[in-house]
């Protein structure tokens, strides 16, 4: 059986999943919608698809199947519903979206329409983040105790006047935490659990020709009583790692760098190390991580990175949709990191911290302190 496919909103991102869509034998790429006519004619031109005014219009008219929204952060709900809503299963670029009320409103039509939803969070495919949740999971660090991430990056002027809609509260709905470090604050909820509460603090240090924030810090207390910690930021030049650890109750630590040396920019840079364990203290398997370094780099190197990552997660949606189950990311799983964000968010604002879980806003218009 042939999935048809469609991309929604044709900026950069979108020609990594167009040229993954053509490696899956059970998917047809076939159209294409965007906000501007202009990429989805490249898209045209390159692919061979066709290009739609009307969402609903495509969908039906290429009887698609499967549609992969990659519009800008604040115009995923209302693609999304649409698509839903004339017969397709979503795919959604992360996060789910900017804010809690544009998520609930993605969940209720998923579950109203009984289409299947599914957010890209193509690191948990890393195979270093692979080792790292079966040790985990087969209890080799005891509890996860402590969680930390950090992601020193950058993104200079160029970066921002590359897309009209980059740096603004309205158009990109927020700065790193919105944009970069979801990975990063899906992998730190995955690995740990379920939070209880946060306190953070958010700033733009040295950016000032946008709006938004390029910063952010904070403390979290998972609901099994562990302790997090969280520092993203996209003011370090030309752009240092990413780091995730995850330290557990019998002493023992798992770790990983997903991102090291200048950061990745989809359709400007190529992705600039490979993903690697930099801290493996379980006991008896210490002498494994350069051994297993190499045998990941290997594999990393033998592949497209640029979309070997965005490929497995789209099979698991293809075979979610054949299969009839749930895929592996839910758009529910999707709402945590933008939970996580927007509580970072709302600390600031209320100068305390935030508990989970968190609701919609509906009787403020501040962007859950955004725009305080």
């Amino acid at each position: 059986m042939s999935i048809n496919v469609a991309i929604i909103g044709c900026a950069k991102i979108a020609h990594l999943h167009a040229k993954a869509i053509l490696q899956i034998p059970e998917l047809s790429f076939k159209a294409v919608w965007s906000r501007t006519p202009e990429s989805a004619q490249k898209f045209v031109v390159e692919y061979g698809v066709k290009s739609y005014a009307s969402i609903p219009e495509m969908i039906k008219a290429e009887n698609i199947q499967m549609a992969v929204i990659c519009t800008a952060h604040p115009y995923h709900a209302d693609p999304a519903i649409q698509a839903m809503e004339a017969g397709a299963h979503v795919l959604i670029e992360k996060p789910l979206a900017s804010t809690l009320q544009d998520c609930d409103r993605i969940i209720e039509a998923s579950h109203r329409t009984g289409r299947k939803t599914g957010v890209i969070s193509q690191r948990r495919y890393y195979q270093p983040i692979v080792r790292m949740k079966k040790a985990i999971d087969e209890g080799k660090i005891g509890t996860p105790a402590l969680g930390t991430i950090q992601m020193l990056g950058w993104r200079d002027r160029s970066y921002f006047e590359s897309d009209a809609w980059r740096g603004s509260w309205a158009m990109e709905g927020g700065g790193v935490m919105v944009n970069q470090a979801p990975h990063p604050l899906d992998l730190l909820q995955w690995l740990m659990g379920d939070i209880d509460e946060v306190f953070g603090y958010w700033s733009n240090l040295n950016h000032p020709y946008i709006e938004v924030e390029d910063t952010a810090v904070a403390v979290i207390r998972f609901k099994n009583g562990g302790l997090g910690n969280i520092l993203v930021s996209n003011s370090q030049k030309p752009g240092i790692y990413g780091k995730v650890h995850i330290h557990g109750s019998n002493g023992a630590t798992v770790g990983a760098q997903p991102e090291g040396g200048a950061m990745f920019i989809a359709g400007k840079t190529t992705i600039a190390e490979p993903p690697k364990l930099d801290l493996w203290t379980i006991p008896g398997e210490e002498h494994l991580m350069e051994e297993w370094n190499k045998a990941d780099s290997d594999e990393f190197h033998s592949v497209d990175s640029m979309t070997w990552y965005f490929k497995q997660q789209l099979i698991d949606f293809t075979e979610a949709i054949l299969y009839d189950r749930q895929p592996i990311v839910t758009a529910e799983e999707g709402r945590k990191t933008v939970e996580l964000f927007t509580a970072i968010y709302r600390s600031q604002r209320d100068g305390k911290p935030i508990k989970f879980p968190l609701k919609p806003e509906y009787d403020r218009d501040d962007m859950d302190g955004r725009l305080s």
